[in-house]
């Protein structure tokens, strides 16, 4: 099966049952919002909640409306739709709607500048834009220099002038599922790296590789059709639509919730009676942080069915799920490890049984095969620090226009992810850096992660981020990021004292207290810190040049 038949199914099987709840805790009525407008009306706490739904026959109905618009303007088999919008209901009929003309879908980071935008639309080749209220601004600034474009729709009221309205246009078009034939090997997205490394590089994937991810997130987690699923992050990334694909391959609800302040997740869960969570490192940290200074009180929330809280998209600090199973003790815990060239969470994972090796991201998972390697792509010895690889039907086809970069990480089947892990006596698997953000310092490796879950265990951190900085001496230097806890002060002597625990090699050079840069999906990002705080190395390399 392809991955719209479970949607064509569920529709047959279960139409008039809800599929997705929107929950928006923030109402405004105006549709022509900037995006600090947005940004600030995510921060209101007066805002109201709002409340939509709709059910599988919906669902089904206006995938359909949007495919057959799209065959009236032409598009055929291989052509490529961007998403530009925020979570909402029609974001994944939409989606389908792409992939039932057998075009690709291409959703967008809502955090793309306008040049960005224009710079991944080129890239993908796209030729049809759909995007929401809150990038009216970005995309009128590139209207007229979207060579490739030949039609944007607008999801919303009052359509700019420079596009076509969504809601209008889909009225007039057939409810039938196209006849469009496709098949596994099929092309079917194109995702953009996160670009904590560089520039997003787009990432293609295929029919097989979609349905395979729902195979996963089903078999890892034990869904079933009594399963409601609370999606937070944005959908434009694989992280979150792949773990819903688990509630479509079940035909289970999902709720979209738009919002991630404490008490919007924990009143979510309560009213929506959801038994599947997955949050990021920040969301978790944010909601026991709420816990324990009484901002929020448990027993305010009805919290019994909820099962399973699972963490993905960045390393996890053991430190942080020890407090959280000490609020929720029943629940069960499992953390995804995977990568947007290998579509998403689950090539490899810890595993709800194994609560005893939390810290690890677990073994390959459902489908996959993993090895951690040396230079020459040979399997170094259990113990030893080297590179992962990842082989499964989820792996990408290749980056999309840039063989050459395909080539540096693809090799007979095998996607060489760029992250640093080791492997215990058990065969579990632990990160321990990216590859390129390694510290290399008087001859020794650092690996800023463990430096990072060291710093995470002091009460009054609530996030931290390790960079390396120019070392006249050592050649490079870790310098520690760190993010105290609302109302709380930290001092450098403070942190120096309580890194004596670590190995004197390891220990940080020097500690700046700021707030910790995360992209949507919760990475750390380290370009921004390098050039933000190891610009004075670079200073301080020139002058000893000089």
């Amino acid at each position: 099966m392809i991955i719209t038949d479970f949607l064509k199914r569920n529709a047959k099987e279960y139409k008039d049952d809800v599929a997705l709840v929107e929950i928006n805790p923030h109402l405004h009525n105006n549709s022509r919002i900037t995006w600090r407008e947005f940004a600030l009306i995510e921060s209101d706490p007066n805002c109201r909640q709002v409340r939509t739904e709709m059910t599988w026959g919906e669902f089904e109905t206006k995938s359909n409306l949007f495919a057959n618009l799209l065959l009236s303007r032409g598009v055929k088999k291989g052509d490529k739709v961007a998403i530009l919008l925020m979570n909402c209901l029609e974001w994944l009929p939409i989606y389908f709607g792409i992939l039932k003309v057998g075009a690709l879908a291409v959703p967008l980071n809502y955090r793309y500048t306008s040049d960005e935008i224009r710079y991944c639309l080129n890239l993908a080749d796209c030729s049809i834009l759909i995007f929401g209220p809150e990038f009216i601004g970005r995309v009128e600034e590139i209207a007229d220099r979207l060579e490739k474009i030949k039609y944007t729709f607008y999801v919303g009221q009052d359509c700019p002038r420079f596009s076509e309205s969504y809601d209008n246009l889909v009225n007039y078009c057939s409810p039938l599922s196209p006849d469009v034939e496709i098949t596994e090997d099929d092309d079917a997205a194109i995702y953009f790296s996160s670009g904590t490394t560089g520039f997003p590089k787009a990432i293609l994937h295929s029919h097989r590789a979609l349905t395979h991810a729902a195979r996963v997130e089903m078999e890892h987690h034990g869904q079933t059709r009594e399963d409601t699923f609370l999606c937070i992050p944005p959908l434009y990334h694989t992280g979150a639509k792949m773990h819903w694909f688990g509630s479509l391959i079940t035909g289970g609800r999902a709720v979209l919730l738009k919002g991630v302040k404490p008490e919007w997740i924990l009143k979510t869960v309560s009213e929506e009676k959801c038994t599947i969570v997955w949050l990021l490192v920040p969301w978790a940290q944010d909601i026991l942080d709420a816990i324990e200074n009484k901002s929020i009180n448990l027993d305010d929330y009805n919290l019994s069915q909820w099962r399973l809280m699972h963490i993905g998209a960045q390393p996890v600090p053991p430190s942080m799920i020890k407090r959280w199973l000490k609020y929720f003790p029943n629940h069960k815990y499992d953390t995804n490890y995977g990568l947007s060239e290998s579509i998403g969470p689950g090539c490899v994972h810890l595993g709800v049984e194994n609560p005893h090796k939390i810290g690890a991201i677990g073994k390959a998972g459902y489908g996959w095969q993993a090895e951690i390697v040396d230079s020459e792509h040979k399997p170094v010895k259990r113990g030893d620090v080297g590179e992962l690889a990842v082989k499964g039907p989820g792996v990408m086809k290749c980056y999309y226009n840039d063989p050459k970069a395909t080539a540096e990480v693809l090799s007979d089947g095998w996607l060489y992810t760029g992250d640093m892990a080791m492997e215990d006596g058990d065969g579990f698997i632990y990160l321990v850096d990216r590859k390129k953000d390694v510290i290399i310092s008087g001859g020794e490796n650092i690996y800023p992660v463990q430096i990072e879950d060291f710093i995470r265990r002091h009460s009054m951190v609530k996030d931290v981020a390790v960079i390396g900085v120019y070392d006249t001496r050592l050649g490079e230097c870790a310098l520690a990021i760190v993010e105290p806890k609302d109302g709380m002060t930290v001092t450098e002597e403070m942190m120096q004292e309580f890194c004596l625990e670590l190995p004197r090699y390891k220990r940080p050079h020097s500690f700046i207290f700021a707030k910790v840069p995360r992209n949507p999906t919760g990475k750390i990002e380290k370009p921004k810190l390098r050039d933000m705080y190891g610009a004075r190395g670079l200073v301080a390399q020139q002058n000893e040049v000089v």
